[in-house]
């Protein structure tokens, strides 16, 4: 089989492929053949050698979907044929995260899943619901499941407001799932190209943050001066203050990426003194996995796939999506 892997230095140039024989399934385990993946932005800074706790060589990706072709001895939850996804973090199953969980995570602290066929223990698998292809059902373990994380442990409730920061994966995912849940969305993005796209995913307002640099004022005055109930805060240090400022006194903002960096300070004045609870969101577990495939089934919510890339090509995939040109996921088929 083939696969990808960081050998010895760090780099998409550095990205090589390789073969080895198609591995096999031991006791509890399951053999699946991979028949998509789809990029993260952590999949970057793994790639980049950005990322805390690495050791190489690594195959990347935490994200992927595919086909169950053997299951070792012992297992009862799979069978040949069963279409799969691959939770994140493999021993996350429910329960609070801890640091046996944390040294689980795919494509990170173990193998990930840019190979042709990879080997998961049964419990480190879900279903993928019946209407989505496997391209779109690889989109799901890491950024929708970080969106609804983002989204849940901040009680959101219908008729509340969510405010949302660019049009990358997870962002998009709060949008539909936010929607769904009967939310009103606040969506900034850098482009109205972009905010045209994500009004048609359900956000109810957009505001480009190039044209508009003091958005969160904007914020403020489309809930008529309250602020938000719910941010999904993907941006790091660069957005956090503007984040605070634009949620709502006793709301709640999600930190949950350091898309615009992680140098620097960060005033939590604000948060101290509109009573601001704040919640770090690291993906989620397997049984939060399957709740949200249940919300995706009921709504038939599709996930937003901006371009498809041969397995051949998954270098260029990581370029394009380092451009930040991309609305939605960046998915490689196989």
């Amino acid at each position: 089989m083939k696969y990808y892997a960081i050998e010895s230095e760090y780099g998409i140039e550095n990205l090589g492929v390789f073969e080895c024989n198609e591995p096999k399934p031991g006791f509890g385990q399951v053999l699946v053949k991979m028949r998509a993946t789809s990029l993260n932005y952590r999949d970057l800074l793994v790639i980049s050698g950005k990322y805390p706790n690495l050791s190489l060589p690594l195959i990347p990706f935490s994200d992927g979907a595919g086909e169950v072709v053997e299951v070792g001895q012992g297992v009862s939850r799979w069978k040949p044929g069963d279409r799969v996804a691959g939770i994140f973090f493999q021993k996350w199953l429910a329960g609070k995260l801890d640091e046996v969980k944390v040294n689980s995570a795919l494509g990170g602290a173990v193998n990930g899943v840019l190979a042709e066929f990879v080997v998961f223990n049964e419990e480190g698998l879900v279903a993928v619901p019946a209407h989505l292809s496997y391209e779109e059902a690889a989109t799901l373990p890491c950024a929708a499941v970080t969106a609804w994380n983002a989204l849940t442990s901040g009680g959101l409730t219908c008729g509340q407001s969510v405010l949302t920061l660019g049009s990358g994966g997870v962002s998009t995912f709060a949008i539909q799932l936010a929607k769904a849940a009967g939310a009103r969305i606040i969506a900034t993005s850098s482009s109205d190209r972009k905010l045209e796209q994500m009004m048609k995913m359900g956000a109810s307002d957009g505001i480009n943050y190039k044209a508009v640099r003091d958005w969160e004022n904007r914020v403020i005055e489309l809930t008529e001066g309250a602020g938000v109930d719910l941010v999904v805060e993907v941006g790091g240090v660069g957005t956090f203050e503007k984040s605070l400022r634009a949620v709502r006194l006793g709301g709640h903002v999600s930190l949950v990426g350091v898309l615009s960096g992680s140098s620097g300070e960060a005033n939590p004045t604000a948060a101290i003194r509109k009573n601001v609870r704040m919640q770090g969101i690291f993906v989620g577990s397997k049984e939060m996995f399957e709740a949200m495939n249940r919300v995706i089934i009921f709504h038939g919510i599709k996930p937003v796939i901006d371009r498809v890339f041969p397995f051949v090509s998954v270098k260029e995939a990581l370029n394009h999506m380092r451009s930040g040109a991309h609305v939605g996921k960046v998915v490689v088929g196989f």
